[in-house]
């Protein structure tokens, strides 16, 4: 993976890419998308754990009927 000097030197070409006046906003906005995939993890968790305990229904199959257009 990635060692401290990497992370380092990676960071120091973003703030010089993306500008050291819009790097708040930037790391703002971040943690918003964070904090909503966070809650929309959450609610689709909730949401997975409510469905579980639904009855489930037998479908009962009939035979078909005999005809003179039916095969038997």
């Amino acid at each position: 993976m990635f060692g401290l000097s990497e992370l380092a030197i990676l960071l120091i070409v973003v703030i010089v890419l993306v500008g050291i006046r819009k790097l708040p906003g930037l790391a703002r906005s971040a943690g918003t998308s964070l904090r909503i995939l966070k809650s929309e993890a959450r609610a689709m968790k909730r949401d997975g754990a409510e469905a579980e305990p639904r009855a489930v229904y037998e479908v009962k199959q009939t035979p078909p009927e005999s005809g003179p257009d039916r095969p038997l």
